[in-house]
C-alpha cells in the first residue's frame, strides 16, 4: 500500500491547470516524468473530471492515488461530443496500453488439438507445445472449447482413449469396457487394420475441421454406399457415428427465443481481485469461453472493472462482436459504447442486463465460473466465494463482505441478559475469533439497549487495539466488512448512531426471522430486503443466524444454571454471594469443585479452613442424602467480555 504522506510535490501545479480546462467533452492522458502517457480517460466535462484526480486525494482508491504520485504533466484533447471522446479514449488506449488502464490478460495460453503418433494416431488436447513432428490443429484460446472437441470425437469415431500402445499390445489382453459399451472400435482385439484405422482418424480430423453439418452428410453417402456393396458391418459403424454426432448435437444444444449468437460477461470480487468471464454462445450453443484477472493491486470496483473490460475486448480488440451481449450489472457509458460497437461491428448491438430466462441462467453461469476461477488459488470453495458475492450485490456492497460479525441477545428472565458474537471469515465459521458478553448496564429485557451496549464494548476494545503491531491484542483489533444483528429495523436503527459517534464506518444489517424462527429478510434503517430469491445468499445467512443464535443461547443457558447453582450454594454456612462468585472463578465447573480435595478448597481465593469444610460436606452428601445434579457452567470456545 503506497504511503499517503508522500504527495506529489506538483499537485499545486497540475491542480491550477486542470482549473483552466472548458467544461467540454474531451480526453485526458495523464503523462510520468519522461513524458511516457501512463493514463488516459474521457471526461463529459473536462474540467470537472481532472480537476477531481488533484483534490481530496485521500478519498481515492489505491489505483487512482497511484497514478496521480506519478503524474508529472498531463495533455487535454477537446472533442465535439461526448461519444466522439469515447471512440477516441478507445483508439489511443489501444495504440499507447498505458499501465493504469487495465491490460486485459486472459487467463490462459494457447491449446492445440494434436494427433500422435503418426500411424496408430490419438486425438489429444494439448495445453503446453504439442509433440515435435506431430501433425497440430490449433492454437485455440479456449481449452473447454479444444477438450469438448476432443472429447466428443473420440466419442463419435470410437477411437480409442486408453494407456495402450500400439502396435506392441495388439491382440494382447481383453478389451476393456469402453469397448463393450460401444465407445471404442477395440483396437486392442487385433480385428481393426492400420489402413481402416487411419481413415477413421482421417474422417474424424475432417468433422473437426469442416464441423458436423459436411461430416454428416459424408457419413450418410459412406454408409448407402456400403450398403450397396454388401458391406453390413461397415454400414453399420457409419449408422452408428450418424447417430452418435445426432444425439450429441441434442444434448448440447441450448435453446434460444431471441438469437442465436450472444455473449454472457460477469464478474466475482474477492478482494482487490476481479474475474470477469465472457462466455460464447454461437449456433445456439455454447462456443467458448474466456477468463480476464482484474484489479490485483489497482483497488477496482466492480462498476470499474464493468466497463474497462466491456469496452477494452469489443470497443478496441475483439472482432467477434454478436447482436447481444448480456452483462450482470449495468455500467458507466454503457449507452454510448453500445452506440460505438454498432457502428464498429456494422449490425445491430444490444448491451442489456437481462433479469429472467435462458439469458439470465448464462449470466449466472459466468458468475459461477468467475466465482470458481478466484477461488481456484483459495483455501474456502467457489459455493462459499459465490454467496458472499451474491450477498454484496444483494445489500449493495462494493465488494464481497469476507469477515463478517453477527451478535444476538439471549435473556432466560431478566436476570440473565447475556450475548453472542460469531464471526464468518470467506464464509464459513471463525470460531476462535468468537465472543460472549454479559449485559452489564442494562436492567431487565431491553434488546435495543444490551444491543448499543455490546457493540459499544467490541468498537471500544477495536479503537484501543487498532494501531498495535499484528499479533498483538485480541481479534477485537479488525475492523469487518459487515455487521449482522439477529434482529429487525429497530436492531439496525439503535446501533447505527452509536456507529457514527465512534466514527465506525461498517455496513449494518438485519436478520429478520419469521414466526418458525427462519429466516425470512434483510433488515436495513428504513425498510426490508426479500432474499429468498437469491440462494446462495440466503444460505450464508441462514447459516450465520442460526450459528449466531445457537452460540448465544449456549452462553445465556450456562450462565443462567451457573447464576442458579450459586444461589444454592449461599445456604452453606459462611457462603455468601461474594464467596461463591469467587469460587466459581477459581474452580470454572461445579464438576471441577465436587472433585477437588478439602485441602484444595481451603486453599481457594477468600476461604477458611471451616467454612471449606462445611463446603466439602456439601459437595459430598452421604447416599440417604442424595447427589446435586452436575451442572456445567463453562461456556464454549469464545472469551466472555
Amino acid at each position: 500500500m503506497p504511503d499517503r504522506t508522500q504527495v506529489n510535490e506538483r499537485i499545486g501545479f497540475l491542480a491550477n491547470k486542470a482549473h483552466q480546462l472548458p467544461l467540454e467533452p474531451g480526453v485526458y492522458l495523464m503523462r510520468d516524468h519522461t513524458g511516457k502517457i501512463i493514463y488516459v480517460g474521457k471526461a463529459k466535462a473536462l474540467r470537472n473530471r481532472v480537476s477531481s484526480y488533484f483534490r481530496s486525494l485521500e478519498k481515492h482508491t489505491e489505483k487512482v492515488f497511484r497514478m496521480v504520485m506519478n503524474v508529472w504533466d498531463f495533455d487535454t484533447i477537446i472533442c465535439d461530443s461526448e461519444f466522439e471522446a469515447l471512440v477516441l479514449e478507445c483508439s489511443l488506449i489501444k495504440q499507447h496500453n498505458p499501465k493504469y488502464n487495465i491490460l486485459l490478460k486472459d487467463d490462459k495460453g494457447y491449446h492445440y488439438i494434436q494427433i500422435w503418433p503418426k500411424e496408430w494416431s490419438r486425438i489429444t488436447a494439448q495445453k503446453s507445445k504439442p509433440q515435435e513432428g506431430a501433425r497440430v490443429i490449433g492454437p485455440y484460446t479456449s481449452s473447454y472449447a479444444v477438450t469438448q472437441t476432443v472429447d466428443e470425437v473420440n466419442r463419435i469415431f470410437c477411437l480409442p482413449t486408453c494407456s495402450r500402445k500400439f502396435p506392441q499390445e495388439l491382440g494382447k489382453g481383453r478389451p476393456c469396457l469402453n469397448h463393450h459399451i460401444h465407445l471404442c472400435m477395440g483396437v486392442c482385439t487385433g480385428k481393426i487394420s492400420l489402413q481402416e484405422y487411419q481413415q477413421t482418424v482421417e474422417e474424424a480430423i475432417a468433422f473437426i475441421q469442416g464441423g458436423s453439418g459436411n461430416t454428416l452428410k459424408q457419413l450418410q453417402q459412406q454408409m448407402e454406399a456400403a450398403a450397396e456393396n454388401l458391406e453390413f458391418e461397415k454400414a453399420a459403424r457409419y449408422r452408428d457415428r450418424i447417430n452418435a454426432i445426432k444425439k450429441i448435437q441434442e444434448h448440447q444444444k441450448v435453446v434460444f427465443t431471441k438469437t442465436e449468437d450472444m455473449d454472457a460477461v460477469a464478474f466475482a470480487q474477492d478482494g482487490e481481485q476481479i474475474c470477469g468471464v465472457i462466455l460464447k454462445i454461437r449456433e445456439q450453443r455454447l462456443r467458448d469461453k474466456q477468463e480476464f484477472l482484474l484489479g490485483k493491486g489497482e483497488a477496482l470496483t466492480l462498476a470499474q472493472a464493468r466497463r474497462e473490460l466491456v469496452m477494452r475486448y469489443y470497443a478496441s480488440g475483439s472482432e467477434d462482436i454478436p447482436k447481444v451481449v448480456a452483462i450482470d450489472e449495468d455500467f458507466e457509458d454503457r449507452e454510448l459504447i453500445e452506440r460505438l460497437l454498432r457502428e464498429k461491428s456494422g449490425h445491430k448491438v444490444e448491451l442489456y442486463i437481462p433479469q429472467r430466462g435462458d439469458s439470465r441462467k448464462l449470466v449466472d453461469m459466468a458468475r459461477n465460473n468467475a466465482s470458481q476461477r478466484l477461488a481456484h488459488d483459495k483455501p474456502y470453495s467457489n459455493r462459499d466465494l459465490a454467496a458472499l458475492d451474491e450477498l454484496a450485490r444483494l445489500l449493495g456492497l462494493a465488494q464481497p463482505p469476507k469477515y463478517i460479525e453477527a451478535y444476538d441477545i439471549s435473556n432466560i428472565g431478566s436476570a440473565t441478559v447475556v450475548a453472542g458474537m460469531v464471526v464468518f471469515e470467506d464464509g464459513r465459521p471463525l470460531k476462535n475469533a468468537y465472543k460472549r458478553f454479559s449485559i452489564k448496564t442494562i436492567t431487565g429485557t431491553d434488546d435495543y439497549g444490551s444491543m448499543r451496549e455490546v457493540i459499544s464494548r467490541r468498537f471500544t476494545h477495536y479503537l484501543q487495539e487498532k494501531d498495535l503491531p499484528e499479533g498483538q491484542g485480541s481479534t477485537f483489533g479488525r475492523l469487518p466488512d459487515l455487521i449482522l444483528l439477529d434482529g429487525g429495523k429497530g436492531h439496525v436503527a439503535a446501533v447505527q448512531p452509536l456507529l457514527r459517534e465512534m466514527g465506525i464506518s461498517v455496513p449494518v444489517f438485519g436478520m429478520v426471522k419469521d414466526d418458525r424462527h427462519k429466516t425470512r429478510a434483510i433488515a436495513m434503517d428504513g425498510g426490508e430486503i426479500s432474499i429468498f430469491s437469491y440462494r446462495s445468499a440466503f444460505t450464508l445467512v441462514s447459516k450465520i443466524q442460526e450459528e449466531v443464535h445457537r452460540f448465544s443461547i449456549a452462553y445465556s443457558r450456562s450462565k443462567h444454571q451457573k447464576t442458579g447453582f450459586a444461589l444454592t450454594l449461599t445456604t452453606v454456612p459462611g457462603v455468601g454471594k461474594t464467596r461463591a462468585q469467587k469460587l466459581f472463578a477459581h474452580f470454572k465447573t461445579v464438576k471441577a469443585m465436587r472433585e477437588a480435595t478439602l485441602q484444595q478448597l481451603e486453599q481457594a481465593p477468600g476461604m477458611t479452613k471451616p467454612v471449606a469444610q462445611a463446603l466439602y460436606a456439601f459437595l459430598h452428601p452421604t447416599e440417604e442424602a442424595g447427589q446435586p445434579e452436575e451442572q456445567s457452567v463453562s461456556g464454549e470456545q469464545g472469551q466472555s467480555q
